[in-house]
């Protein structure tokens, strides 16, 4: 059965705030104002070797009035919930839209703020996918299942510590907008993760292996076997082969083809892609955090992103991933467009001000704002690399290579600021011999450019290699803020491609 939105905020005054603080921007002569009240919980739990480690429980209530006036952006947010607070709210952001506009008239600079039009939407309401609402479970059963995963751990020889970690979100959100726009939102995300760390007595080194489950946009029946994971099986494989790991050899620097799984893949999606094609970054309006991006505008329809075999959408539509929504925070519906088409760069991601600033007659709904006190930016979609509709299997991917390494989960990362020259590092690297598997390696960084790695692209798994991947803490903007974000991926072949070994680099 479809959820319905939590009671406890649908029973706040959500319409009476929201129709005074629109009436006061009206009346102060708005061309636009947008309304949002949120209510954000967030609650972790952490273990360390099966006892309580730390844990968190915190709500975020409050709301925000964005406007156009005069042609700048004015934004003021509050937690007063009485229809006079509301309205003195739009009355500040009115206020810092007309400061706005003296400054760009005095310096002669910045584009007057037009926003791409958008259908309205009366009175909608979306809920997420998910089955038991983490909110819903004692915390005592959460803390419970840790632990005794943990033990579990704890139990394998070879294992000297675990460490185990869950966090869980309920957002929900109202929008409202002059144009007549009205959304109602709620959405549950969650992510657990162990780790199991390995020390060796004689020498003191050690290592660590983690799980690749990854954070989902479902509920709680995610961790309790009807939600897509077998938790069972992963951790009674985790401290073989950590053992192994920690046996394992040095790779040898060098140019190898490389089997890179969706656990490990999604996150150079993340930064290589998904960063990319965001429109801002492209244009250099975002260029203080993280940089600008090497695929500028210019290159729209002409870029050569990588092989024809690579096919990636942007999606807020997907089901359970984590920038799943119906509409976005500027009142736009949720869409699935096209980033990259047979290896040509063909769309990016936009909010209503760039989409119109650039000539798209519409967003795709990529404005987000991560708390009411912050004001809504162009954010990442769930940008997925689409799967071979015939591919292979991870074993027939495998099975063709001659010399090389099969690449699972993600660990660090570097990617300078334009998103193009860029290292990643993995969980666990298998040593591809003659089309089989020949034990693990240590020490692996795959090094490349985003095109030249792209380009090398030579094989999309199928279907049934496809994992919808990603993180909690995608972030971006001044002041900072933290996204969840979905990437979906199957494995996929890639022909030789630089590996370093960290240790050798690291000068030891």
């Amino acid at each position: 059965m479809p959820h319905e939105v939590d009671q406890s905020f649908l029973a706040l005054p959500l319409r009476a705030l929201a129709d005074a603080a629109l009436a006061r921007a009206r009346s102060l002569g708005a061309e636009h104002a947008d309304f949002r009240l949120e209510r954000v919980r967030s609650a972790s739990w952490r273990l360390r070797d099966a006892r309580p480690a730390g844990s968190s429980d915190t709500t975020d209530l409050g709301y925000a009035v964005r406007v156009v006036h005069g042609g700048a952006w004015g934004f003021a947010s509050g937690v007063e919930l009485t229809p006079d607070g509301a309205a003195a709210v739009a009355s500040r952001a009115v206020a810092l839209a007309r400061l706005s506009a003296q400054v760009i008239r005095a310096s002669g600079s910045g584009e007057r703020v037009e926003l791409a039009t958008e259908p309205v939407y009366r009175d909608t309401t979306w809920v997420s996918s998910y089955a038991v609402d983490p909110f819903t479970v004692a915390d005592a059963e959460k803390a419970g299942l840790l632990a005794e995963w943990s033990a579990r751990l704890l139990a394998a020889p070879g294992v000297a510590h675990a460490d185990a970690s869950l966090l869980t979100v309920r957002e929900n959100k109202f929008y409202a907008d002059t144009a007549g726009t009205t959304t109602t939102q709620q959405r549950v995300r969650l992510h657990p993760e162990l780790t199991a760390v390995a020390v060796d007595a004689e020498s003191g080194e050690f290592d660590s292996m983690r799980t690749t489950a990854p954070p989902v946009g479902r509920g709680w029946e995610y961790l309790t076997g009807s939600g897509g994971w077998d938790w069972d099986a992963e951790l009674a494989e985790i401290p073989a082969l950590l053992a192994e790991k920690m046996r394992a050899p040095g790779v040898e620097p060098g140019r190898y083809d490389l089997v890179v799984d969706p656990t490990n893949l999604w996150l150079t999606i993340h930064e290589s892609v998904g960063h990319a094609t965001e429109l801002d970054r492209a244009l250099g309006y975002e260029a203080a955090y993280a940089g600008t991006s090497f695929a500028t505008f210019d290159q729209l329809g002409r870029l050569r992103y990588g092989s024809e075999l690579m096919n990636v959408t942007g999606d807020r539509t997907a089901e359970h991933g984590l920038a799943t929504t119906g509409w976005d925070d500027e009142g736009v519906a949720a869409q699935s467009w096209d980033l990259v088409r047979d290896g040509r760069l063909v769309g990016y991601q936009l909010d209503r001000r760039i989409a119109r600033l650039t000539g798209f007659e519409r967003s795709n709904g990529c404005a987000y704002a991560d708390s009411p006190g912050h004001v809504p930016v162009q954010r990442m979609a769930n940008v997925s690399l689409r799967p071979a509709p015939d591919g292979p299997s991870t074993e027939e991917l495998i099975s063709g290579v001659e010399r090389g390494i099969y690449v699972v989960g993600d660990r660090s990362w570097s990617i300078d600021m334009q998103r193009y020259n860029f290292q990643f590092t993995g969980q666990r690297f298998f040593r591809i011999e003659h089309g089989r598997l020949a034990g693990q390696l240590r020490d692996v960084a795959y090094q490349a450019t985003t095109t030249d790695f792209w380009g090398s692209l030579k094989a999309v798994g199928g279907p049934e290699t496809y994992l919808l991947c990603g993180a909690f803490n995608c972030g971006k903007a001044q002041p900072g803020q933290v996204a969840a974000v979905s990437h979906g991926c199957p494995s996929a072949l890639f022909e030789q491609v630089n590996i370093l070994n960290t240790t050798q680099e690291a000068g030891r």
